[in-house]
């Protein structure tokens, strides 16, 4: 999942559901099933997303959306092997990226 997010420190939670396709229930919801997902909050009660925060839920979105696991699924593989799953998507991500960038560079040619 390569997602398109302008290089800024905090995202609101609009903008994270932009990238990421969802509504901003499913954000919501996300972030109270997964203690992992901590965004800061305003004197609002804004949510303010970091890059770390996008991370774990690209994460989470991985698990549950394109590879089809149910939240306890995804709950149970966190638990039993978060750093392999975590490079995986992470390279996951790398390799997306290398390819929109060739699909660019291919479409100037």
């Amino acid at each position: 999942m390569h997602i398109e997010l302008p290089k800024k420190r905090y995202y609101r939670i609009g903008e994270v559901a932009d990238a990421f396709g969802v509504p901003t229930s499913m954000i919501r919801y996300w972030e109270q099933e997964f203690d992992m997902i901590k965004p800061k909050k305003n004197s609002k009660g804004d949510r303010m997303f970091t890059d770390v925060d996008i991370e774990k839920l690209k994460l989470v979105y991985h698990l549950a959306k394109e590879q089809g696991y149910s939240l306890e699924g995804v709950r149970k593989k966190l638990r039993e092997q978060p750093k392999k799953t975590a490079q995986q998507v992470s390279i996951i991500n790398k390799l997306e990226a290398i390819k929109t960038e060739l699909i660019k560079i291919k479409n100037q040619l």
